[in-house]
């Protein structure tokens, strides 16, 4: 007998561009989020405060950005232009990272301090690159899938959309780690440069707009606003509370993450840590998209809870863990429960969120996703290693060692998300009792 189709099911030029723009878009911010960090940090200063404030300067310009540009997307009714233009400038704005070095911002600035001025050009084009990269994924691409998906198929697009970084991480890990461990940042800035430039010419061909989607009449300017608005927060509780979920979790990742390779390499000492990190990020993908079926049959709510305790679990066991073998099982069971918790967070948002409003929102979301945990979770990781003390001298210059502690701050950050989450399912059983 043949198999019906489901009314729900997402065509192959959809999940392609899904793909294509989910991924190339991950591999760009896990260079951003990652990688700018070591480089910053290798060739430039160990203080680790200055990753915490290029993190949150970053996270500021992600906000505005996607405040400005998600308005700007629903009120001219076209995301395709904004995303394929925005990675086009995007990959451009990545590679310009090749030619900053303390030797090139020596000759620009004799009179300055080379290291100072080096740090500088780091954060403001960082704070380019992101507010190209935002236009492109954080406000226009999120508004798409918004635009093109249902709550009846959200937690399958979310789980495969949740995992994207981890395959990002796993492809910049295994096919160009080598570069920035031989110290050949210019090529590795190049050539992720040049895959996110990929992506925008990609977008031509396979990207097709919701066919219903017209310019916005409203105010662009108080558009830009509009999620701020009281009216429109009281209006929208599930929405906010969702958005909540989605902070803490975020919150939680960042008291670690901007950390995390020069954890495995200066604390854990483990210089060739490829396979390690390849292991635990197919693993943990491979988790996060078998989830996504068992997701949509159960729930989001249903399944963040038990996702939570699992990511919490193994945020504890990353504590302890320091052999190999250890830190990549407690590594799976960590990131596996957390994808789980980002695609139920995620979804639960997509589902709140007004229809024909997706752009409006795109900011607030980024407020919540980035500029909340970005200026708190990467000074709390701060907070805890200058606690630990732990230090090493490198050429000269003391450089602070980021230690386990990051992981148990981090999973002390993700208890918290049990709060909102109880709030939105006493919202659910009162509207089911109505």
């Amino acid at each position: 007998m043949k198999k019906t189709k489901s009314p729900y099911a997402l065509g192959g030029r959809t999940w392609a561009a899904l793909l294509i723009f989910g991924l190339f878009g991950q591999i760009a911010w896990v260079i951003e989020n990652m990688y700018f960090n070591v480089f910053l940090y290798n060739t430039i200063s160990g203080d680790t405060a200055m990753i915490a404030a290029m993190v949150s300067a970053s996270a500021v310009t992600a906000t505005v950005t996607t405040l400005v540009m998600g308005a700007l997307s629903d009120k001219i009714g076209r995301r395709k232009t904004l995303i394929v233009v925005g990675y086009l400038l995007w990959g451009l704005s990545v590679a310009a990272f090749a030619f900053v070095s303390v030797d090139s911002m020596g000759k620009l600035f004799p009179a300055a301090s080379a290291a100072y001025a080096a740090a500088v050009a780091v954060v403001v084009l960082d704070c380019v690159m992101t507010f190209f990269g935002s236009t492109a994924n954080d406000a226009a691409f999120n508004a798409w899938v918004t635009d093109v998906t249902v709550p009846e198929n959200r937690g399958r697009v979310e789980t495969v959309l949740a995992i994207l970084p981890l395959v990002a991480m796993l492809v910049v890990f295994g096919l160009l780690d080598g570069m920035t461990q031989s110290g050949n940042w210019s090529t590795f800035f190049l050539v992720v440069g040049g895959v996110t430039l990929l992506g925008g010419v990609l977008g031509i061909f396979f990207l097709k707009e919701k066919e219903d989607l017209r310019p916005g009449t409203d105010s662009y300017f108080a558009n830009i606003v509009y999620g701020l608005r009281p009216s429109v927060i009281r209006a929208n509780p599930g929405l906010y509370i969702s958005l909540t979920c989605l902070a803490i979790y975020s919150m939680s990742q960042q008291v670690y993450m901007p950390y995390l390779i020069i954890y495995i390499q200066r604390f854990l000492g483990i210089t060739d840590y490829v396979v390690l990190l390849g292991s635990v990020l197919i693993l943990s993908s491979v988790i996060s998209v078998l989830m996504g079926k068992v997701v949509d049959k159960h729930g989001k709510l249903t399944c963040i809870v038990p996702a939570a305790v699992v990511g919490i679990v193994g945020l504890v066991l990353m504590y302890f863990a320091r052999a190999q073998w250890f830190v990549a099982v407690a590594g799976i069971v960590m990131l596996g429960g957390g994808m789980v918790v980002s695609a139920c967070c995620q979804g639960l948002i997509r589902d709140h969120t007004p229809e024909g409003k997706a752009g409006l929102f795109q900011g607030i979301r980024i407020l919540f996703q980035v500029l909340i945990p970005m200026v708190t979770g990467p000074f709390i990781g701060v907070a805890v290693i200058r606690n630990t003390g732990m230090t090493y001298e490198d050429l000269g210059t003391v450089k602070q060692v980021p230690t386990a502690e990051i992981f148990l701050a981090a999973a002390v950050v993700l208890v918290l998300l049990f709060v909102p989450v109880k709030l939105l399912k006493k919202r659910e059983a009162a509207k089911g009792a109505n």
